[in-house]
């Protein structure tokens, strides 16, 4: 890996990690559905303008709707509407660095469905990675003093279920037909954006949005999502989804280090070690073997 797409993973990591802080800001005020429902949005207008200006280039892939609207659909849910939802649940009551280190599970999820989905035991290293990441969780947020607030323990079950629906995600991504990255990053949006019109009587928003809630929203739309998936598949481009998939194991430390920074959050050792657990635990069930600036793992925080 070179060092343009180097900086171009640690931006990624940076950028993904900062979704957690946006919706931590976001969230107590317009709640979990009009948040996402903006994001999801958001993003779908900002990559249709990069779809016409690609046209424009004569680049860029069909949708093909009539052909792909249900793959669409289970992705835009899977992949974006049910996890997204449920962070912004979670955000509510979690700070934005427990929520990021929550996220890095979805790996270990992912070895547990895709055991399940190929009916396989899972090997003996996956399976002390899992029991390693169960560890990690436990410390990071039994040690928390968010673990101590009403609903913590519902808002940290939802956010391990959101993680869950990324690996459910990925798998079905796998077995799906092909559909061009872009395609499905722009189709799986519009999806998305009507799979969270249902919920958004449920949830109304508690307050009305000031200009500083509105500039989260809009950067958790266009640059979380839209920004960041066409850094995403740039990468995989240039150095294959395996190397690209490293963003990972970056994400927490973003994630931590943004929370710390702009909402003053605490980073206590039991942080950095439930932390650090989890993560050896991810690296342990994705086959994760580092070397000087390449590196290998499994699969995407968002």
């Amino acid at each position: 890996m070179n060092t343009v797409n180097m900086l171009r993973l640690v931006a990624l990591a940076a950028i993904w990690g900062s979704s957690f802080l946006f919706m931590r800001i976001a969230a107590p005020v317009l709640g979990p559905a009009v948040l996402i429902e903006y994001r999801v949005l958001f993003a779908a207008l900002f990559l249709a303008g990069v779809a016409w200006l690609l046209r424009l280039r004569g680049k860029g892939a069909p949708l093909a709707l009539r052909q792909h609207w249900k793959h669409y659909l289970i992705l835009g849910l899977f992949n974006s509407a049910l996890p997204f939802l449920l962070f912004a649940f979670a955000a509510r009551t979690l700070s934005a660095s427990v929520l990021s280190v929550l996220n890095a599970t979805a790996p270990m999820w992912g070895a547990l469905v895709g055991a399940l989905w190929a009916r396989q035991a899972v090997p003996g290293r996956a399976a002390l990675g899992l029991l390693l990441g169960t560890v990690g969780v436990a410390l990071l947020v039994g040690l928390d003093h968010v673990s101590e607030r009403p609903g913590a323990f519902v808002a940290i079950g939802a956010a391990l279920v959101a993680a869950l629906s990324y690996s459910i995600a990925s798998q079905y991504a796998r077995s799906a037909r092909a559909v061009a990255p872009f395609a499905n990053a722009h189709g799986s949006m519009w999806a998305a954006t009507l799979c969270v019109i249902p919920v958004l009587p449920f949830f109304p928003a508690p307050a009305e949005p000031t200009m500083g809630i509105m500039g989260a929203v809009l950067a958790l739309g266009v640059l979380c999502s839209g920004i960041a998936y066409i850094l995403y598949f740039k990468l995989i481009e240039e150095v294959g989804p395996t190397s690209a998939l490293t963003v990972t194991f970056l994400n927490p430390m973003f994630g931590i280090l943004w929370g710390a920074l702009f909402l003053h959050e605490a980073v206590g050792w039991h942080t950095l070690l439930g932390s650090a657990i989890v993560l050896t635990g991810t690296a342990l069930v994705t086959g994760f073997v580092p070397s000087f600036l390449r590196v290998r793992a499994a699969l995407p925080g968002k």
